[in-house]
């Protein structure tokens, strides 16, 4: 089942429960696939694409999160969590720490990276191959620490 079929689904349960919060989240993330696709100018993306509107979309919500909870507004806190919970089951299982770890490891083996310097490179490689199943950020810091 595609993600669009899936968000059609859970859309009209959410109707039928009464779920407003839910209604409203897939509406967003349903608007920004089409979006996408238009901008793509294509009339259905695919299973990569889907991943990176729903990836932005987190992403966006996270930095929104922490930004609320720096200005101290726990309303603002409390319903963006509540939208991070609901995309947060859209996504593919994450992988762990020690999965990411092992995936950056082999990476930087099959580039030869050997410093620094070669950042660019093993990040150019890996992060298809963790797209969508690991925050970019630890990715970043693993490979860091991996080459250092």
């Amino acid at each position: 089942m595609s993600l669009l079929e899936q968000l059609n689904q859970d859309m009209k349960q959410a109707m039928k429960n009464k779920e407003k919060d839910k209604l409203i989240v897939i509406r967003m993330v349903k608007a920004a696939l089409q979006n996408e696709a238009i901008k793509l100018g294509k009339t259905e993306l695919s299973d990569e694409e889907d991943l990176t509107v729903l990836s932005r979309e987190l992403k966006q919500r996270k930095d929104s999160l922490q930004e609320f909870k720096n200005a101290d507004r726990l309303d603002l806190v409390e319903k963006t969590q509540a939208e991070i919970d609901i995309l947060v089951e859209y996504m593919p299982e994450q992988l762990s720490e020690e999965e990411v770890s092992e995936i950056v490891r082999k990476t930087i083996e099959e580039v030869n990276a050997t410093s620094k310097a070669d950042m660019g490179k093993v990040m150019g490689a890996l992060m298809p191959k963790v797209k969508g199943k690991a925050d970019g950020s630890l990715v970043n810091k693993l490979v860091l620490k991996q080459l250092t």
